[in-house]
């Protein structure tokens, strides 16, 4: 039983009693020449797009694409209505979160860092929560829940 099924037949194999396979001179096939130059010739010529894709730290840049300025980025820092839920208590420790006389909890992201506030997940009790931004379905679901979004 062989040790291997052979998949595709080689081209050794297939040029058998032809001397030079294909390749026309020896020289053609057989010497450092034949990829367009000896050693490592040609990495600004003809093999820059290469070593771009394949080694793109070669020369220091490569295909990188663009980045922004950080001026015009601006980052956000978001929080879902599930943690503000999870968190409560030690918003209230930090004081970032104050219980008021009627039992509304009245909350300023602001001082936690937060931008935005974000709909995943849900509330089960009247907060009010101040904020730069909210989206859509937070602002149904603080609604829902008897509280309130406010925009500092």
């Amino acid at each position: 039983m062989p040790r291997f099924i052979p998949r595709r037949r080689k081209k050794s194999r297939k040029m058998r009693g032809s001397r030079l396979h294909g390749y026309g001179l020896q020289r053609q096939h057989r010497r450092s020449g034949r990829g367009g130059g000896f050693g490592n010739a040609g990495p600004h010529k003809h093999r820059w797009t290469w070593y771009t894709a394949h080694w793109p730290d070669y020369f220091g840049k490569g295909r990188r694409g663009f980045k922004r300025p950080r001026v015009v980025v601006r980052e956000m820092k978001s929080i879902n209505l599930s943690d503000i839920e999870l968190n409560l208590d030690m918003f209230l420790e930090k004081g970032s979160a104050v219980r008021k006389e009627d039992g509304i909890i009245e909350l300023d992201l602001s001082k936690e860092g937060y931008d935005k506030v974000l709909g995943k997940g849900g509330i089960s009790m009247p907060i009010v929560i101040k904020a730069k931004f909210f989206s859509e379905k937070a602002i149904e679901k603080i609604k829902a829940a008897g509280g309130k979004a406010m925009q500092v």
